[in-house]
């Protein structure tokens, strides 16, 4: 599994634009709700690990996915489980959505 960090994340998904980076979000909806992040030039996703298995074909295999949760601990399962179940590229941001508010963007609400 191959990871990014939140600094590195704009730039990844700016170099991977012409592919339309898929950006998952495997957060429970209560937590979207509170803080959701949606970035220019991605597809943005939100599927709650539980249900993952059953949402598969939801995700594109052309493409690349990026995951994303509270901290990086979900995402990070769920990009293992995926990268074990044939997705070529997949990638796990560590620290999720609560490092991305702490380095990237003070205004976005923690938890």
């Amino acid at each position: 599994m191959r990871r990014l960090r939140v600094a590195e994340l704009q730039d990844f998904l700016q170099a991977h634009a012409q592919q339309q980076p898929v950006l998952l979000d495997v957060r429970e909806p209560w937590e979207l709700e509170r803080a959701a992040l949606r970035l220019p030039g991605t597809r943005a996703l939100d599927i709650p690990m539980g249900e993952l298995t059953s949402r598969l074909n939801e995700l594109p295999d052309d493409a690349p996915i990026v995951c994303l949760c509270h901290h990086g601990v979900r995402s990070a399962h769920v990009a293992a489980y995926l990268a074990h179940h044939g997705f070529d590229e997949v990638w796990d941001v560590i620290g999720g959505i609560d490092a991305w508010s702490l380095e990237m963007d003070r205004s976005l609400p923690r938890y």
